[in-house]
């Protein structure tokens, strides 16, 4: 009987293809879940404490949602831009920078 090429399917449960160097390697359920025991909790937490303002807390989770840069990654991923639009308009703002910083410097 002849002998096939291709690898019997239960034999290759445990393995996945990379497609960059079309590579076997195996893959092990066990290591991706260990990984994400490790991770840290999504989200941001203000601690309030007794007695203190609750605008102040706000000011506070607003501070922390800014530096965060939970808006930004928000208004970015409302729809899809194609990489060539997203080096377009870097490079814009890269050039609006500059141009700001000649305006300021032509002051003085």
């Amino acid at each position: 009987m002849k002998r096939s090429w291709r690898m019997n399917i239960e034999n290759m449960q445990g393995y996945k293809r990379h497609r960059q160097n079309n590579n076997w390697n195996y893959n092990s359920d066990n290591r991706r879940n260990n990984k994400k025991e490790f991770e840290k909790p999504q989200g941001l937490q203000v601690f309030v404490r007794d007695g203190e303002d609750i605008n102040r807390a706000l000011r506070k989770l607003k501070k922390k949602v800014e530096s965060a840069g939970i808006l930004k990654e928000l208004r970015d991923r409302q729809y899809y831009q194609k990489p060539s639009e997203k080096k377009r308009k870097a490079k814009k703002a890269g050039v609006m920078r500059w141009k700001k910083k000649q305006r300021e410097l032509e002051r003085f």
